[in-house]
């Protein structure tokens, strides 16, 4: 029983510390990633501050540097605690091992002992030879032989613990090293953060002087915004209205060619449902496919942060001001492509405005809207693949960002697109 529970306690602790470095790995990894959006996220800062002609969209990409340098920070503190439960189980290990050691050591030194006293080959053969029978000569001769081969194996065990314990030692010495370093780029990374946060506050302070200028701004955006939305949603209803016109068609279609068991008498005129697309079998595979990746979608560009989330929120810099949004707005850098998320089909292209330029993307009864383009790649009816390229995304010459607008919406409901794409 002791032996059973011994293993057992060996597998729980090798399981553990198996789970311990696999989590240190993707912490790892993840690091990596906030590291490579931290510069990729400065290079979009230097991008904009050489254009600069609005201090709240320096101040916007300065604050997610803020927010990806706190992730940073959290990361490394994680890899510093599980680095710490590691370095925790191998002292145990150690201490544990020079504890059997020094039972083994004593153990030994007892042994050589008694053996030192009964050295001579004489004396063993004499404790042979003074055996009262041959049985009993014979069971010295074994116990002899049994204690040599103990003795034996004693000091191989002694020799084993010993390398063991050598080789726990220098991993706590290399984890100590790794520890130290950990705590030492937190330290340099909280220092940064600090640098940051005051650059951002002598940015809000200079914006302050500028507060009714930007009200006047950011309500003008917002009245541009509702008409664009109200446009969106009447091009929506339209191709809803079409795409239902089309399917009754194919459905007096295949009454009047005996295809199907409904009644022979056309159907009435009706005024087609704009609201809600009836959806084709084709379609409504397509559409619980969609559903079935929520939360797992890929970004409509490759990098990038989202500058401004969906639904009604406090403006960054003045939280009376109520900001809206039907989608997300991700910043992203001078360049970029635009790409679908999801395979479907182009149910639009058009010019929202003269400089805003739009790709509709019908998923059964879900639509994907890509707002702000410079240039499109594809036309009305083309079919897309997920991650292909629509288009480009347009630079503002008047604040030097790189923004595209991305929708998700369910006929005409809009939906979260936060909840939607794949977290990073």
């Amino acid at each position: 029983m002791p032996k059973f529970l011994l293993s057992l306690i060996f597998i729980c602790v090798t399981t553990f510390a198996w789970a311990q470095d696999s989590q240190q790995e993707k912490l790892e990894q993840r690091k990596a990633q906030i590291q490579q959006e931290i510069r990729d996220n400065e290079k979009m800062l230097q991008s904009v501050k050489k254009k600069e002609k609005s201090a709240v969209n320096v101040f916007l990409i300065q604050q997610n540097k803020i927010r990806l340098k706190e992730k940073l920070i959290n990361t490394t503190s994680k890899q510093e605690r599980i680095l710490g439960n590691d370095m925790y189980i191998n002292q145990l290990k150690v201490n544990k091992l020079k504890r059997e050691l020094a039972v083994l050591k004593e153990d030994y030194s007892k042994m050589i002992l008694k053996s030192y006293k009964s050295r001579s080959e004489q004396s063993r053969a004499m404790f042979i030879l003074s055996s009262e029978s041959f049985l009993q000569a014979y069971k010295r001769a074994q116990y002899l032989k049994q204690y040599t081969n103990y003795r034996k194996n004693q000091g191989l065990e002694i020799q084993s613990k010993t390398a063991e314990l050598v080789d726990y030692n220098t991993r706590l010495d290399g984890q100590r090293k790794v520890k130290k370093k950990i705590i030492a780029e937190n330290e340099k990374e909280k220092q940064s953060l600090e640098v940051e946060k005051k650059e951002q506050q002598k940015l809000v302070n200079s914006l302050k002087k500028d507060k009714n200028k930007i009200i006047a701004d950011t309500k003008a955006k917002q009245k541009e915004s509702k008409a664009i939305d109200a446009k969106i949603k009447q091009l929506i209803r339209a191709a809803i209205a079409e795409a239902n016109r089309k399917a009754e068609e194919e459905r007096r279609k295949r009454i009047a060619e005996g295809k199907t068991t409904e009644s022979t008498d056309p159907a009435p005129a009706k005024t087609f449902s704009s609201d809600k697309i009836a959806l084709t079998p084709e379609g409504k595979l397509l559409a619980a496919d969609f559903k079935a990746n929520r939360g797992k979608l890929p970004w409509p560009v490759e990098k990038g942060f989202i500058s401004l989330g969906y639904g009604d929120q406090p403006h960054p810099l003045y939280p009376s001001l109520t900001v809206h949004n039907s989608g997300v707005e991700i910043t992203t850098e001078s360049g970029a492509t635009a790409r679908a998320v999801f395979e479907g089909v182009v149910s639009k292209v058009i010019a929202l405005s003269p400089v805003n330029r739009a790709v509709f993307i019908q998923h059964g009864d879900y639509f994907t809207v890509y707002q702000n383009l410079s240039s499109v790649s594809v036309e009305q009816g083309d079919k897309v693949n997920i991650k292909q390229s629509i288009g480009k995304v347009r630079t503002s010459g008047d604040t030097g960002k790189t923004i595209i607008k991305f929708l998700i919406l369910q006929n005409t409901s809009n939906n979260n697109p936060e909840g939607w794409l794949q977290n990073r």
